[in-house]
Parts: structure tokens; sequence; C-alpha cells
């Protein structure tokens, strides 16, 4: 019988037995009878009213000649027995105490509750004892039905795993001319991109066992259990060697460790990555274990942990390109019913910076909604809703806006889009929509055509033109600003400031860094000065005179298209969205 089934018995029994023991008590005092005073107790035994009593200890209990029961207590029962000879009393006697009533009332809720802790304690203590392994999962691949056959869009991580599994499957292939087998492979890359599902293709290609385990698993409160847990999983791969251990987000027990005195938690995660460190170490030649962990937080872990020997191998997996994109979507798309006008290439071409996860989340709405309008197959147009509902949010369609706030965000989103067709070197407009969707009243989506590793001065700077080109239109048309282009002068502002002192793109104060940025694929990488006070006010200067001269820029662009601008306008207020070759026709007829 498992410890599940244990814990499950005893939780019956002793619900029992806690439900006995609580109709006992009731039973007991519903049988009680009601008390009296002694001196009317001996007052009624001189009148000649009492007929029988029962005499235990002190107790007295009894029925009087109108058979009505009654207790009391008697401090001196001793010389109370010849008075109730003299009246004739019938006397009954019992010991002082009842072993059983007394067991079921006071004895048995004691050892219930003795007990209970105890099995508790020695549950937790056993847990502790052995909580290495416990806490693993294992997969055979028998039991698991994902492989590299369901991994699309990184091929060169996935052709690093299927030499992993090659190395367990014929190792004498690899090491014939002196080489070793890898001891460690670390994943490292932004959420979504397939970390964890190409650890789980390993155990559905491996044949060998694996073993599962979070990095979170090995934290406890309790110093030295974590360490245990390490240990234990090691022996244990160890005994079913060769085999594979997978630790998913180890970066919750591999983080640096810190140089002065620890306490607590802190102190029981650094013994937990000393015993990990030695378990690494300790693989013999003939111990063929594989350790893949997976994190996308490599700038805090340890190095101790990231060296050579530890692990050998690190595998960074970014976002797909667009050949990924389509490879991934063809493969999530191929059970689903899909009509026959889409083309995934499109919609690939249009999904930039999408990651694996967010593909698979992509097809999946577009099927629900699909399913949620009665349609037979999948359509181009509801992947292109479910797109926006990533991107944007969900329409809010019952949000109430005034005739002058919808005037005023039409324009807004014109301004945005005028400049996007006009402006070289800058993305292309995909959409403009004054539908107000999550938080914004209106978006412009530009889609580029190819996916961008490097970005121009010029590209930047036209970035900065048509973000302000929404408070621009504002202002030549109403005259006024409004909280619209908040988050438009954040953006605008974040690239200035890069511009300026990370790439190095002013002539005043040249190719130099002027901050340094520890980056991370969760994108909130710390940002340290590594300049004066006079160079921050050099840099203040640089980067007000960019903002300023794109908005200058913008101005004259737009003040040039107002014809454009109130058409562009009218139409969205007519239709509320527009494509990109409704809008360029638009700026086009009246070129």
């Amino acid at each position: 019988m498992t410890l599940k089934n244990y814990y499950r018995n005893f939780l019956i029994l002793m619900t029992v037995a806690i439900a006995a023991v609580i109709v006992l008590n009731i039973w007991h005092l519903e049988n009680i009878a009601p008390p009296m005073d002694y001196s009317s107790f001996l007052t009624r035994l001189e009148n000649n009213e009492i007929r029988e009593v029962r005499l235990q200890g002190g107790r007295i209990s009894g029925r009087d000649n109108l058979d009505q029961e009654f207790s009391t207590f008697a401090p001196d029962v001793n010389n109370l027995i010849p008075l109730l000879r003299e009246k004739q009393v019938t006397i009954a006697t019992r010991p002082e105490r009842e072993g059983l009533s007394d067991f079921w009332t006071s004895t048995l809720p004691t050892l219930i509750l003795v007990g209970g802790v105890m099995f508790f304690m020695a549950r937790n203590q056993k847990g502790r004892g052995k909580v290495g392994f416990a806490k693993g999962k294992e997969f055979h691949k028998q039991t698991h039905n994902i492989t590299f056959g369901d991994v699309a869009g990184i091929p060169e991580a996935k052709q690093e795993l299927v030499e992993i599994v090659e190395f367990l499957k014929h190792p004498e292939n690899f090491t014939r001319l002196g080489g070793r087998i890898p001891k460690g492979v670390l994943l490292q890359g932004p959420p979504g991109t397939g970390k964890t599902l190409l650890a789980k293709a390993i155990a559905g290609e491996a044949g060998v066992p694996f073993f599962s385990i979070s990095g979170s698993d090995f934290v406890e409160m309790y110093v030295g259990v974590g360490a245990s847990r390490v240990r234990d999983l090691f022996k244990e791969a160890k005994t079913q060697a060769p085999c594979i251990i997978f630790i998913d987000e180890i970066d919750a027990v591999g983080r640096h460790r810190s140089g002065g005195n620890t306490q607590g938690a802190q102190d029981e995660r650094e013994q937990t990555l000393n015993a990990l460190l030695v378990e690494m170490d300790g693989f013999r030649s003939d111990e063929t274990v594989i350790l893949v962990a997976a994190t996308n937080r490599p700038d805090v872990l340890d190095p101790a942990l990231m060296r050579p020997g530890r692990f050998d191998r690190q595998i960074t997996i970014l976002p797909p390109d667009i050949k990924g994109r389509l490879k991934i979507m063809t493969l999530y798309s191929r059970n689903m019913v899909m009509a026959p006008d889409v083309r995934l290439t499109d919609i690939a071409a249009s999904t930039p910076g999408f990651t694996g996860a967010d593909i698979a989340n992509l097809m999946n709405e577009s099927a629900l909604l699909a399913a949620r309008k009665g349609k037979e197959h999948i359509e181009t147009a509801d992947i292109e809703e479910a797109k926006d509902r990533i991107l944007m949010g969900t329409e809010r369609k019952s949000m109430v806006i005034s005739d002058k706030e919808k005037r005023t965000t039409a324009y807004h989103e014109a301004g945005h889009a005028i400049l996007a067709l006009l402006l070289p070197e800058a993305d292309p407009l995909h959409k403009i929509t004054i539908i107000p969707r999550g938080r914004a009243l209106g978006m412009t989506q530009q889609m580029p055509l190819d996916d961008r590793h490097a970005y121009s001065k010029e590209f930047l700077t036209n970035r900065i033109k048509i973000l302000l080109g929404g408070r621009t239109a504002e202002e030549l048309v109403f005259n006024q600003y409004t909280t619209g282009a908040s988050n438009d002068l954040q953006s605008a502002t974040n690239i200035a400031s890069k511009m300026v002192c990370e790439w190095g793109m002013t002539e005043i104060l040249g190719p130099r860094a002027y901050v340094r940025t520890d980056e991370s694929f969760l994108g909130n990488g710390s940002t340290r000065r590594t300049y004066s006070e006079e160079t921050a006010r050099a840099i203040d200067r640089e980067i007000n005179k960019l903002v300023e001269d794109c908005y200058q820029e913008a101005m004259i662009i737009l003040e040039g298209k107002m014809e454009q601008l109130h058409q562009l306008a009218a139409a969205l207020l007519e239709k509320e969205t527009l494509d990109a070759a409704e809008a360029a026709a638009i700026v086009r007829e009246k070129r």
C-alpha cells in the first residue's frame, strides 16, 4: 500500500473515531439527570419523597416518588447511608469510575490527537529523508508521445539535441576517436521559444530513462533538504544509466552565490547549488548521465555552473525567423481544417517576433473564433482577428466614446499612417483602426517585410517621426494636446535615448556607449551609468534635440499633406478599420 493510501485510510479512520466520540458525548449529555441542590435532596429525603438512589463515589443519582430523575453530590456519603436506610430508600452502588465511559469521553480523543500529531511528524520526516527523487518525474519512451517531429522553427538547437540522443544510443560512434560525451547542455532563451518542448522531445526519442524536475522543487525552507534531493536524484539516475536528467528553470537553484555570510533560504540555496556542482563533477566515464537544463535568466547563473565540464554546451534559442514561423504554423495547423485560400506564408511574414508559444496560441485562438461563428473551416479573417486580439487586446465594443474623442483618435491614427506610408526606410503599414482594444483607443500597425537584426540611423529617426505623427496631427488640426500620445512619447524617448547613450548615433558625443546594460531574455536587464554630470547634461541636450528635430520634420510633412490627412480621418470615421491598401489608395489619390 502506498503512502497516499495510508494517508487516506488514516484520515477516514480518524474521522470515524471523532464522529463516534461526538455521538457518545451527546448521548451521555442527554442522559444526565437534572441536577439538584444537596440541601434540597436532604429536605426531600426527610419528607420521604426519595424512592431510590445510585451511589458512585460522591455522586448521587436516583428517582423520587413521582418517578422523576435527579442528580446531586454528597460531601460525606458514609454519614448519609444510615439516613437512607432509616427512610427505607433503595440503595444501589457503582464503582467510582466507569473505565469504558471514561475511555470514550476523555482517553480516546487524547489518543487520536497524539496519534495524528505523530503520524504527520513521521510523514514529514519521511518526506525530508527521501525528498530527492520523490519530487522528480520519470518519463519513458513508451509513455511520452512528443518527438523531434513535433519541434519546428529552431533547427540548430534541434540538431544539437538530436546529437545528444545519438550519444546515448550509440556512444561508441563518438568516443572511438578519443572524445567524451558532453556532461551537460544548457538551453537558454526567452520564454515560449521551445526549451521545455525540446526536453520533452528528448524524452520521446531517447529510449532511455528521463528524469524531469523543476529547479524550485529543490529549494525548501529547511536547510539541507535541497542538497539531499540533489544527491538522491543523481543517485537514482546513476543506477539507471544511460539516462537524462532535465532541470527546468535552473535559475531557481543556480543563482550567483553571495560573498558574505548567508542565512535562511539563501544559505539553503547555496548548499543546494554546491551539492549540484559536486554531483555534476562526480560522473565517471562509465556513467552515461547527461544533464539538460533550461533557463531564461542565464545572466544570474553562477559561473562555476556555466564552465565547461559541467555545461559543456550552451544552446541559445531565439524567436524563429520567417521560415521558422512558417514551419511552426504548418506544424500546428496540420490537424486543423483550414480554408483553401489561407496563405500561411503571408501570416508568417506578418508575425515578426512571435515565439513558438505565440504561434500555437494564434492558431488555437483562430480555430476557436471560427468555431464560435459556426464556420466549417478557419479563414484568413479568423487568423487576422486572432492576431489583433493577441497584439492589441479584445475589442471593447461596449465602450462609449464621444464623437469628439472619436474624431481626435481618427486624426491621431491618420497622422501615424501617413508618415508610415511616405517615409522611406520604415516598416510598411499593415492596418489602421479606431476601434478601442485593450487600453488603446486606436492602433496603427506596421509589419516588416523581413526580419530585422540591425537598424540604421535613418530607420530609427523615421520610427520616431511616425511615433510623433499622432501628436503632430492633433496639434495641426485641433491646436491641442491629449493624453492619447502618452505611449508614443515614451517609445520615441526610449529610442532616442538608446541612439545617444548606447548606439553612438550622435555627432557631438561621438561613437561611445554611455550606459552599460546587462541584458536578459526577460527584457529587464539592469542599466549602469558610466559618465559624469557634465556629460549627463550633454546627453539630455542631444536627446531633446533629436526628438525635437523629428517632431519638426513630422510637422512639415503633415502640413504638406493636410488634404490627405482629412480624407484618411474621414474614411476611418466611416469604416473604423482600414488596411494598408485602402489607406495607400486614399493618399495616392490625393497626391
